[in-house]
């Protein structure tokens, strides 16, 4: 039984946190076989011509979002063609679909850029005519493809792009409790978890990061070289119409997660584990991590922080993903709140920082548009799971195609 319990903690880390483009299509689902597959440098793609097409006449270049591991892109179209056929009804307008996928989703962003700037340039070169791109991303993707499009600029290349697009993107931060951060270094030995939470791409993408080394938590100096290579290139693409999307709400509403509430509790393995909802104050304890093999014991606090589980904005089963991960492990969980705030929607349509409570909690819908960093933005109606692609959101975005 003691060996058992020890191999049950040694294997909980083999999960990644995915949101709805990261997880396999439904059950009998096909995509449709791309008309071309091109090999990029440090990733790939795959293009699917518009109705009619006989090649590429009105791109549409869409990069993929984080994760750990090489891009599946037909589970990318899967999602992006789920509850709402977004890739179909833009095939149906003629639109070429061109899905961008990377060798290492992890990777840094600044890498990842050289694989979408690869990818533009070559839709340039085998479009027939000379329509305009749209080009844009979910999540990751969407700062993959600003930071491309924005060095494209400063260096004097023509991307060629009328609009460019960002869905639920982390622009401003992304957030991944410091308590679950910390959970995936506890496990006392190598694992999926952790290696996501470490990569090159969420150090870059995080609003705070726990670092493992020194048990702090706080701004990642990735994050912050990161900032200042997007600043030193202009921020922004500065040519294309700016479009953002939120999948979280603009009315300061976000999920019902009290905060300092017990969120997970664990037992059998991790026996006496618990998270909890994130608190404002100095000295906030958000995990009491406890393991057998070998024993150890270790309280997580925060300091400073707003409420950011509740917080309004694209959500993630972070929580509930760990639950399943301890459960499969023979695991006791008490879960309490399986979903929680990812992207917050302040972040997503690049309007406020998130570091007081005020900001992430602001009403969108009261601010003045021009505040946020884009020419046009939306915001969901309903608190949405991270990058779904809803009817409200998808048909905002076709009506804003190119000419």
């Amino acid at each position: 039984m003691t060996e058992q319990i020890e191999q049950a903690e040694r294997g909980v880390g083999e999960f990644t946190l995915t949101g709805p483009l990261t997880t396999a299509p439904p059950a009998g689902y096909t995509a449709p076989e791309p008309d071309e597959k091109w090999t990029l440098r440090g990733g790939f793609a795959h293009v699917y011509h518009g109705e009619r097409n006989q090649g590429i006449v009105r791109p549409v270049i869409m990069a993929d979002g984080f994760d750990l591991g090489k891009s599946d892109l037909a589970w990318l179209y899967a999602g992006l063609d789920g509850d709402f056929p977004f890739l179909t009804e833009l095939r149906r307008r003629g639109r070429d679909v061109i899905l961008v996928g990377f060798d290492e989703r992890s990777a840094s962003v600044l890498d990842n850029a050289r694989t979408v700037t690869e990818a533009v340039l070559r839709t340039i070169a085998e479009r027939l005519g000379s329509a305009r791109l749209m080009v844009g991303g979910f999540s990751m993707g969407g700062l993959v493809t600003r930071y491309a499009l924005a060095k494209m600029e400063h260096e004097g290349m023509d991307h060629q792009a009328a609009v460019y697009f960002s869905y639920d993107t982390p622009h401003r931060g992304a957030y991944i409790p410091i308590g679950l951060q910390a959970f995936a270094h506890f496990i006392p030995v190598p694992n999926d978890f952790a290696r996501q939470m470490n990569s090159p791409a969420a150090r870059q993408m995080l609003w705070r990061h726990y670092d493992a080394m020194t048990g702090q938590n706080g701004i990642a100096p990735e994050r912050r070289e990161f900032l200042q290579r997007l600043a030193d290139v202009g921020g922004w693409p500065r040519l294309p119409r700016v479009l953002a999307l939120a999948n979280g709400r603009g009315d300061g509403t976000g999920l019902a997660v009290p905060p300092g509430e017990t969120v997970l509790r664990s037992e059998r393995v991790y026996p006496g584990t618990v998270f909890y909802a994130q608190a404002q104050g100095r000295e906030v304890t958000v995990a009491e991590l406890k393991r057998r093999f070998p024993a150890s014991e270790k309280t997580i606090t925060t300091g400073d922080l707003p409420e950011t589980d509740g917080a309004p904005g694209g959500t993630l089963r972070s929580y509930g993903i760990l639950a399943d991960a301890l459960r499969k492990a023979g695991a006791q969980v008490d879960l309490r709140h399986e979903e929680i705030c990812f992207v917050p929607t302040v972040s997503a349509v690049a309007l406020r920082d998130l570091d007081q409570q005020k900001d992430l909690y602001v009403h969108v819908e009261d601010v003045a548009p021009e505040e946020s960093e884009a020419d046009d933005f939306i915001w969901s109606s309903t608190t949405t799971p991270h990058t779904a692609v809803t009817e409200e959101l998808g048909t905002w975005l076709l009506d804003r195609l190119p000419d």
